[in-house]
């Protein structure tokens, strides 16, 4: 009993260990001899290799049974979400409020609509197709580079007096600034030529003059054939296409004179 219960020195158990890694006598690693310790390698290599097949297996055969252009499941939503850019979400909501005279008042509204136009240049656009249908355009096959079929093409050039490159300060300067209504993307939402889109523009800046009897401001659209929604409607065409449509409008300037003669004074715009 007194020699099971005598300590090791710091040597012996040294020793001990030394021998456990590497046994002389039997050849053994760790308990065990190189050969073992092949053959239990290749079972756990064989092991896991089977487990990860299985698993992309299954990955794979979901894969197979989504839908990458159309999700599963949709809600009834009859219309689509309408948000408006320049985006000053907040606790102003779709309020856009700027003094004419001091460009820091507007500077970062325009920063806003230039980065957004960043991705519909000429050279971003390159892979796009002109759609030349008159109502809808559709597309059969998915002819396109990753299996996935073709965009619309849509430059900034096209929206003319807002596009930004004659006007960099996209209106606001002048007192006519520049918005644009952007619109959600909808699974098989088709929109109709019947009606062109409405949007009402008016001053908030005092209250007396928001009154019933006064005439909402008037609006140019760009480009000219924006009323006609079937041909900037969100396009499904591609997985990483824009999931916006585009709908420019500026108040026109005969409108935005008679109502707020001075240059100098604070205008606020709001959708209806």
């Amino acid at each position: 009993m007194a020699a099971l219960q005598e300590k090791k020195s710091c040597s012996q158990r040294m020793a001990e260990f030394r021998h456990y890694c590497w046994n002389p006598d039997t050849g053994q690693m760790l308990g065990r001899t190189p050969a073992r310790w092949v053959w239990i390698s290749l079972y756990y290599a064989g092991f896991y290799v089977v487990m990860t097949g299985l698993f992309a297996l299954c990955i794979y055969v979901l894969m197979q049974t989504i839908d990458p252009y159309t999700p599963d499941y949709q809600d009834q939503l009859k219309s689509p979400g309408v948000t408006l850019r320049p985006d000053v979400y907040g606790e102003r909501g779709l309020k856009i409020s700027y003094n004419v005279s001091e460009n820091s008042s507007w500077a970062g509204l325009t920063h806003t609509l230039h980065s957004f136009l960043a991705g519909y240049t000429p050279a971003s656009q390159q892979d796009s197709i002109n759609c030349t249908s008159e109502k809808y355009f559709f597309q059969e096959s998915f002819a396109a580079p990753n299996h996935t079929k073709f965009s619309c093409k849509f430059t900034a050039d096209m929206l003319q007096n807002c596009s930004g490159l004659a006007d960099p300060s996209f209106g606001f300067e002048e007192g006519k600034p520049c918005f644009i209504i952007k619109m959600n993307r909808i699974v098989k939402f088709l929109p109709s030529n019947n009606t062109a889109p409405r949007v009402d523009c008016t001053f908030q800046d005092d209250p007396q003059k928001h009154r019933k009897d006064t005439e909402p401001l008037q609006v140019e659209y760009y480009p000219p054939m924006a009323p006609s929604v079937s041909t900037i409607s969100p396009t499904m065409a591609r997985k990483d296409s824009p999931t916006t449509a585009t709908l420019w409008w500026q108040p026109s300037s005969s409108t935005t004179q008679k109502t707020c003669k001075s240059a100098s004074c604070a205008r606020s715009w709001q959708t209806t």
